[in-house]
């Protein structure tokens, strides 16, 4: 598939068949993922599949707390809508673990030990293009609270669980969100 077709194809998906994804081509998703750039090279990303219906039920009890937890404080109204059943219905959920021990020359600056969010999330861009041009759907997640989710999954106190991207064979038609005008979006320094 061609890379721009696959970037402006590509969409969320929340609505998955329950056919099973094979651990190829989980592996091969995981691959395009490792391949995505990062600080001194460090590749700071770590991946847990979870396939079983228990793991499952504990990350959406945990997203319908946290929902609940975030529509209280920000009042936004779409929150109190937005369905999370989805995560059960999910045949994979790849969860994206980042150390930030793995930054780059940023943790000696202000502000600094940031670069090993921008490495994963461009390794989780890698996994949601690998899989559309796969024919997948897939969705990156992030509706959790960190420790949380680092308790479900057994994760060392020193990394954090940065997203979950669902996987699967989507039930439906893709949906594409509208995007605004590029002129709203860039300026140039000349």
């Amino acid at each position: 598939m061609d890379l721009f077709k696959a970037i402006n194809e590509r969409w969320s998906c929340r609505n998955y068949l329950p056919d099973p994804v094979d651990e190829d081509t989980i592996i091969k998703l995981i691959e395009a993922g490792t391949q995505a750039p990062s600080p001194a090279n460090n590749q700071p990303w770590e991946f847990v599949v979870i396939a079983g219906d228990g793991v499952k039920k504990k990350i959406f009890e945990e997203s319908l707390r946290c929902k609940k937890v975030l529509y209280e404080r920000s009042g936004w109204k779409w929150l109190d809508s937005y369905q999370v059943g989805f995560l059960m219905e999910v045949p994979v959920l790849i969860a994206v673990i980042g150390d930030p021990q793995k930054s780059g020359a940023d943790l000696f600056l202000e502000k600094g030990g940031l670069s090993y969010q921008h490495a994963c999330a461009a390794a989780i861009q890698n996994i949601l293009l690998a899989a559309h041009a796969l024919g997948l759907g897939s969705l990156w997640y992030t509706l959790f609270d960190q420790n949380a989710m680092r308790e479900i999954l057994g994760i060392p106190k020193e990394k954090v669980p940065l997203a979950l991207i669902c996987i699967g064979r989507p039930a439906g038609e893709p949906f594409k969100t509208k995007r605004k005008d590029i002129r709203e979006k860039v300026t140039f320094i000349r």
